[in-house]
């Protein structure tokens, strides 16, 4: 089995040994792929990151050169720079800012590198910069979230906070419009806070403490991730809440937040950030070999609660 390469870039300096990079599509015809990744920090995306890793490890003709933005788009940026120069034949990126990566865009086309895109969907305007997109549509998690929560707090109703992503985001942007529109179909039903906790499970448990401490009596809180909702549910069992006393609904169905499920956790929604890390290398591949490949390779959502949480453990 091939060795799988990480590439470690910091903001300061690149120190990137030239051993360390295939050139390119080899004659002996290895493909040879560059995943630029935002974040190995990112609980979420470790998961997408080791579907890029399953590909590469099923495929003795492709080398992975994978690297580590930090979230931190001018580190990307240098990062997918570098990888052209050395003559990758692709390039899979989940983006920081996609907005930041238009010089490469450029790049691509004229050296004819395949480019997907994995995870968070670019704007409309960037539509037709790259080869593939690859992921869920974000919408989607929020509708489906939102829905199981306004209907668990009937007939009553109550009052609802959402705790967002980064703002800027599309994950974390469309995630909290679902959760409005479906809150919005309920007259019993009122988003009263919200605020930003970067995907981040520290920040999510201080600012549910906030919400909790300033006495709103909030019936519900909706997370844009589950790592964000398990730092709320440990909130509430500080602030010795019961179960029953508050609603905590997260996304993504990671396996730690799959633990909680039922003991602080009440809903959590799937998201297969291993199939499209497994999907985006795949996808680059067959770009790379004159394969077709469908431009939108979309990934469905699936609502996860303690009946059917066996399913996905």
């Amino acid at each position: 089995m091939k060795k799988l390469t990480l590439v470690l870039v910091v903001l300061s300096m690149l120190v990137l040994p030239m051993a360390a990079f295939a050139a390119g599509q080899q004659d002996d015809g290895v493909v040879t792929i560059g995943a630029a990744m935002s974040s190995f920090a990112d609980k979420g995306q470790t998961y997408l990151q080791d579907g890029v890793r399953a590909f590469d490890a099923e495929n003795d003709d492709v080398e992975i050169l994978m690297t580590d933005a930090k979230d931190d788009p001018a580190v990307q940026l240098n990062q997918v720079e570098t990888l052209l120069t050395k003559g990758v034949d692709a390039i899979l990126i989940v983006p920081v800012d996609i907005s930041a990566l238009k010089p490469v865009f450029a790049k691509c086309k004229e050296d004819g590198v395949k480019l997907v895109i994995a995870n968070r969907m670019p704007a409309e305007e960037f539509h037709g910069d790259f080869d593939v997109y690859t992921g869920s549509e974000s919408i989607q998690a929020g509708l489906l979230q939102a829905e199981w929560v306004a209907e668990a707090m009937q007939p009553d109703g109550g009052t609802v906070g959402i705790l967002m992503g980064p703002l800027g985001h599309e994950a974390a942007m469309m995630r909290t419009e679902g959760n409005k529109q479906i809150m919005a179909k309920y007259d019993n039903i009122e988003i009263v806070m919200d605020a930003v906790a970067s995907w981040d499970r520290a920040k999510g448990m201080q600012t549910a403490e906030n919400w909790i401490q300033s006495g709103a009596g909030l019936d519900a809180i909706l997370c844009n991730n589950d790592e964000m909702a398990i730092g709320t549910l440990l909130a509430a069992e500080g602030a010795n809440l019961a179960d029953e006393d508050i609603i905590i609904a997260g996304i993504d169905a990671t396996p730690d937040a799959l633990e909680y499920l039922g003991e602080g956790l009440d809903v959590t929604v799937f998201q297969n950030m291993n199939a499209q890390g497994y999907n985006g290398a795949a996808a680059c591949y067959k770009l790379v070999k004159g394969e077709a490949v469908e431009k939108w390779d979309w990934i469905p959502f699936e609502l996860v609660t303690t009946e059917n949480m066996a399913e996905y453990k």
